[in-house]
């Protein structure tokens, strides 16, 4: 394993880091946070900078490149923007690796170079009221039709499902089933009739819009299953590995930029005569803060050697979904204590990292289930 990153890379995260100073500055992220708003103008920015071909083979029009570099570009994104790297995350991970990994010939031909060009966004529609980290439990069901499916049910807390294209969305297809069995992943047309779609607002991720799906006999083809008929948990199950490691990359971003502002206030604030980065509680604050994300980083690039590899990582994936997202709330935490009122400003970055990384310990499985994973990976 090589974690040095290589001068293609760097000039990658060089090119990241001027995209998103020209076209989505601080000033930017923090005024669509106050207001709520969704940057919709980033995706084709992606594309056309070409950072969403990374994964995705030469052979339809991606630049067959490593995960390694796919969780770099990420980790800038998050250190930039939670919303940049959610999108990217959202779109690559649910979008492009569902598809590379289950959808058929035909779907990979007509759908991946639009996603590949940014002219085609996806979301996933797994959780329901009554289904979140018990995914098996889902209720949403598809039924058989003379062309395709009709599907009726509710989904609930779905990320940028208003601007998607396609709604990923298990469903149970097989009546009578329950658990994992009779799951099949369909690909919703978002503009499809029957879809109804209720904001729900929440503390943080502001720009991240969540919603309410209800799903009321919506018709939908044949050719919108991908992968087989009733093999969807699989399917699911298959791309967390690719989302889990998202998840962290942009919770590491966040978690190193939030560093960066606790370091600079230290250095700078002024008390009892001496700057606070001179008081051995708070230098050791900040360095527990560096360590812990220090670990989180290095358990990411190992993960995505793994997966560039192709080597199993069920457990690893759930690991650094939990080191990230505890790493974030750790340094936001902590970042907070030592800006104190500077930090609990309302504009103040780091309370939008406090508020925005509370979600990562639940979202996508909750710390707890992971634990559970890794335990059962370890034989206990």
């Amino acid at each position: 394993m090589d974690f040095a990153v290589t001068d293609d890379q760097q000039e990658i995260l060089r090119s990241i880091d001027r995209f998103m100073e020209r076209h989505f500055p601080p000033e930017m992220v923090r005024r669509l946070d106050r207001e709520h708003e969704f940057p919709a103008h980033l995706l084709k920015g992606f594309g056309d900078l070409g950072i969403l071909a990374v994964p995705f083979p030469e052979s339809h029009g991606g630049l067959g490149g490593d995960w390694q570099t796919v969780v770099l570009i990420q980790e800038r994104l998050g250190y930039h923007s939670a919303i940049a790297a959610a999108l990217y995350s959202i779109t690559v991970d649910f979008g492009g690796m569902t598809l590379m990994t289950a959808g058929s010939e035909r779907q990979k031909a007509e759908l991946l170079p639009r996603l590949i060009a940014g002219e085609a966004q996806f979301c996933l529609a797994l959780t329901e009221p009554e289904a979140g980290t018990d995914a098996a439990a889902m209720r949403t069901s598809a039924t058989r039709t003379a062309t395709g499916w009709r599907v009726r049910g509710r989904k609930t807390w779905i990320s940028c499902a208003d601007t998607a294209s396609f709604i990923v969305t298990p469903c149970r297809t097989e009546p009578g089933s329950k658990g994992k069995k009779g799951i099949t992943m369909l690909m919703i047309p978002r503009e499809a009739a029957g879809i109804h779609m209720t904001r729900l607002p929440k503390v943080g991720n502001n720009s991240l819009t969540s919603w309410d799906i209800a799903f009321d006999d919506v018709e939908v083809p044949a050719d919108a299953v991908i992968g087989e008929v009733g093999d969807g948990f699989r399917v699911l199950m298959s791309t967390l590995q690719y989302s889990r490691s998202g998840q962290a990359s942009n919770a590491i971003g966040q978690a190193q930029a939030a560093i960066d502002l606790a370091l600079s206030h230290a250095r700078e604030r002024q008390q009892f005569g001496a700057p606070l980065s001179q008081f051995q509680v708070l230098r050791h604050k900040l360095v527990d803060m560096q360590m812990r994300v220090d670990q989180a980083r290095l358990s990411l690039y190992h993960l995505a050697w793994l997966i560039s590899t192709g080597r199993p990582c069920r457990r690893e994936s759930a690991a650094v979904k939990v080191l990230g997202s505890e790493a974030l709330q750790f340094v936001a935490d902590h970042g907070m204590q030592i800006m104190a009122s500077a930090g609990y400003a309302a504009e103040s970055d780091m309370n939008r990292y406090w508020r925005d990384g509370r979600l990562y310990t639940f979202g996508e499985g909750t710390n707890e289930m992971q634990r559970d994973l890794i335990a059962r990976e370890m034989g206990l």
